[in-house]
C-alpha cells in the first residue's frame, strides 16, 4: 500500500454499494458503524430514524443555524453519504432502507440477535476473568512491539503476524533492506521465520505506527487484513461484520464459536495472535474477548498492562498528593544539555526509546540516556524522521516538563534537525555510467542526445564521462549503439575501396 490506512472511515467510503447492503443487514454492523460517526452524524441519524418520508435538503438546513452551522452540516452529511448512509436525490435526503430497518432492531432488541454473539448457555469449565484476558491481551500485543522495535521480550510472533508487518511495510528484512519493500510478504515471514538473513528492522511507516493509541494500532493491522482478505479467498463482508460484531460484545464473557462462519473460524485463530481474542485451544466450542475487541467501536482509548491496574493508579495519586489532571502517561524529561532521564520499567518504552538515544543507565524505576549524534544517525538509517522522534519526545514529555513553552529545549530541538539535514547532504541514486568514447564527436553527441531527454545526472567533458539515470539508459544505450555501428562503416568502405584498386592494378599490370 502506498498509504498505511490506520482510519476504519477511510477504508469503509471506499467500499461500492453492494457491499454496503450486505453490510447493514446485520443490526450490530449499523450500531458499530453509528457508534464510529462523529456526534453531529450521530445526531443527524437519530433524528431521521423514525421519519417516513424523504427529508428534503432545505428543511434539513433549517436544523442548522449560522454559516458555521451549515458548513459542519455540509461535512457531516458528505460523511453519512460516503459510508451510503444517507443519499440525494432530487432535492431530498434518504436514509438506506436497509440501514433504516436493520438500526431500528439494534436499538428495539429485533431483528437477528445473533449478530451481537451468541453467549453460551453452559457454565465454562475453564472460566478466565478480566483480569486475565488483559494479561494475555499485553502479552501478545507488545510481542508484535517487542519484536518491531527489536527486543526479544515475551515470544516472537506467528507467522501471519510476520506476514502483515512485511505487507504492511512496517518492517524490512534486514541484510535485504535495500529491496524490503517490494519484497513478497510470504518470502518477508520464511525468511524471518527460517533466520536466514540479516535481523529485520523498523521501518518509517513502523515508528510512525509506533507514535499511535492502541486502538489506531489494531485498526492498522485489521485494515491491512483486509487488503489481505480476498488472496486468503476470505469473503470481505464476513470480515467486517465479524470486526463490528467483536465490538458489541461485552468484555469478560463467553460466547459461542459454533454459529460462526468457517470464515470467520479461520479468522477467529489469526485474531490470537493479536491479543484481540481468547480461546483455550484451537477448535474450543467458546471465546472471549479481549479489552482490544470489545473497544473497537467504542472510540475510547485502550488501556493495557500497567495502565489497566487501578490500585497503581490510586497509589500513584495518593503519592502525588495533588490534583490528577496532570498528564499521567508522559514520563520524559529532556534537558538543554541533552540529557533524557524517563520515568518507567516498561521494557518496551525503554526498546523504543533505545531507537534514537544512547542509554546509559538503568534503575527500578528509570534510565537515563543522552540524545547524540552517532544515536540520531542510527535512527536515521532505520527511516525514522527527526520529526516523527520530536514528536514523540513531545507526546510523551514528563507533566512537568509541559509546564513549559515550548516543551522541549529548542537547542535539542534544531540539533536533531541539522543531524538530519547533514545526513541528507549526499542520496544515492541509481545510474549509469559512460565512458570510453574513441571519438570526441561521440561524446559530444551522446551529451547533446541524453541532455534533450533530461536525463543527464552528471557529465565529464575532459574524461569524456557521462552519468544516466535508469530511466535513460534504453534510449541512450540505443543511440550509443548506433553511433559505434556508423564509425565502423567508412572503415569497412575504404578496406572494400583499397581492395577495387588492388585488383584494377593489377588487370591494368596483365
Amino acid at each position: 500500500m502506498s498509504k498505511f490506512q490506520t482510519s476504519i472511515h477511510e477504508y469503509l467510503e471506499t467500499l461500492p454499494l453492494q457491499t454496503f447492503n450486505r453490510l447493514y443487514q446485520k443490526p450490530a454492523t449499523c450500531l458499530a458503524i453509528f457508534r464510529l460517526l462523529p456526534p453531529l452524524g450521530k445526531q443527524i441519524v437519530m433524528s431521521s430514524l423514525y421519519v417516513d418520508t424523504p427529508i428534503s435538503v432545505a428543511d434539513m438546513k433549517l436544523w442548522f443555524k449560522g454559516s458555521s452551522g451549515l458548513l459542519k452540516h455540509k461535512e457531516a452529511m458528505q460523511r453519512l453519504k460516503a459510508l451510503n448512509i444517507f443519499s440525494e436525490e432530487r432535492g431530498n435526503y434518504t436514509m438506506n432502507a436497509t440501514f433504516l430497518e436493520q438500526f431500528r432492531n439494534a436499538l428495539t432488541g429485533g431483528g437477528d440477535s445473533q449478530s451481537f454473539g451468541l453467549a453460551t448457555s453452559t457454565p465454562d469449565k475453564h472460566h478466565v476473568d478480566i483480569a486475565f484476558l488483559d494479561d494475555y491481551a499485553t502479552k501478545q500485543w507488545e510481542a508484535i512491539l517487542h519484536f518491531m522495535v527489536g527486543t526479544t521480550e515475551g515470544r516472537p510472533p506467528c507467522k501471519g503476524v510476520l506476514n502483515l508487518l512485511g505487507r504492511s511495510g512496517l518492517m524490512t528484512g534486514g541484510s535485504d533492506s535495500a529491496h524490503g519493500d517490494s519484497m513478497d510478504a510470504r518470502d518477508f515471514a520464511s525468511q524471518m521465520a527460517r533466520q536466514d538473513f540479516g535481523v529485520p528492522k523498523i521501518t518509517h511507516k513502523g515508528f510512525q505506527f509506533l507514535l499511535q493509541d492502541i486502538n489506531t494500532q489494531v485498526w492498522a493491522f485489521l485494515l491491512q487484513y483486509l487488503n489481505m482478505a480476498e488472496s486468503l479467498n476470505m469473503d470481505l463482508v464476513e470480515v467486517l461484520t465479524f470486526f463490528f460484531q467483536l465490538g458489541s460484545l461485552e468484555l469478560g464473557n463467553d460466547y459461542s464459536s459454533e454459529t460462526l462462519t468457517p470464515t470467520q473460524t479461520h479468522l477467529l485463530e489469526d485474531l490470537k495472535a493479536y491479543g484481540i481474542v481468547y480461546q483455550r485451544k484451537r477448535g474450543s466450542r467458546r471465546f472471549y474477548p479481549t479489552r482490544l475487541a470489545t473497544t473497537l467501536t467504542s472510540g475510547t482509548p485502550v488501556m493495557l498492562g500497567s495502565h489497566t491496574n487501578a490500585t497503581k493508579l490510586a497509589a500513584a495519586a495518593a503519592r502525588k498528593g495533588e490534583d490528577e489532571e496532570e498528564d499521567d502517561h508522559g514520563f520524559i524529561v529532556l534537558e538543554t544539555n541533552y540529557r533524557i532521564y524517563a520515568y518507567t520499567d516498561s521494557p518496551l518504552q525503554i526498546a523504543v526509546l533505545n531507537l534514537f538515544v544512547h542509554l546509559r543507565d538503568r534503575f527500578p524505576n528509570m534510565v537515563t540516556g543522552v540524545i547524540t549524534r552517532d544515536s540520531i544517525r542510527r535512527a536515521l538509517s532505520k527511516g525514522i524522521t527527526a520529526e516523527q522522534i520530536i514528536t514523540y519526545l513531545t507526546a510523551h514529555a514528563h507533566a512537568q516538563m509541559r509546564k513549559h513553552t515550548p516543551i522541549l529545549p529548542l537547542t535539542v530541538v534544531d540539533q536533531i534537525r541539522l543531524w538530519e539535514i547533514e545526513k541528507n547532504r549526499l542520496r544515492p541514486q541509481a545510474s549509469w555510467l559512460y565512458s570510453s568514447f574513441s571519438r570526441q564527436q561521440d561524446f559530444e553527441s551522446t551529451l547533446e542526445y541524453a541532455s534533450e531527454l533530461g536525463v543527464v545526472l552528471w557529465s565529464n567533458t575532459k574524461r569524456r564521462m557521462v552519468c544516466i539515470s535508469t530511466e535513460g539508459h534504453t534510449p541512450v544505450g540505443a543511440y550509443v549503439r548506433k553511433l559505434i555501428s556508423r564509425s565502423k562503416e567508412p572503415q569497412g568502405q575504404q578496406a572494400q575501396q583499397q581492395q577495387q584498386h588492388q585488383q584494377h592494378a593489377a588487370s591494368v599490370a596483365s
